[in-house]
């Protein structure tokens, strides 16, 4: 693995990015964009996975690191749950639903090589 100077290069972080504006267009739109628990939730939900790969990339140690991307990684899956509720719902279709948990369990896995690289490094 190469060194990574930056948060943004990381590419879980570059599809979490992804990730949360996708989150957010949809999030005002129709019914979604007025449940406001819903859409507060997955909003943070989304934005907490990347904002924790940025905050234990900064941090002063690689264990710090490491407990960064695990609560990363459980906002991911944090996320697809609130995604269940938003097809339950029928504010998102099913092709929505499964491409967006679909991607979010890449992101997840991403996270869950990057801290076994770490840990074992």
């Amino acid at each position: 693995m190469t060194t990574i100077k930056s948060f943004e290069e990381i590419e879980a972080w570059k599809g979490a990015r992804d990730l949360t504006r996708k989150i957010y267009a949809l999030s005002n739109k129709g019914k979604f964009a007025k449940d406001l628990g819903l859409k507060s939730q997955i909003r943070r939900s989304a934005v907490s996975v990347m904002s924790n790969i940025a905050e234990g990339f900064e941090s002063e140690t690689q264990g710090a690191f490491i407990r960064y991307l695990n609560v990363a990684k459980g906002s991911a899956g944090e996320l697809r749950s609130q995604l269940y509720v938003a097809w339950d719902q029928a504010y998102i279709t099913g092709t929505c639903f499964y491409s967006l948990c679909d991607r979010s369990k890449k992101i997840s896995s991403q996270i869950a090589k990057l801290a076994q690289y770490l840990k074992h490094r």
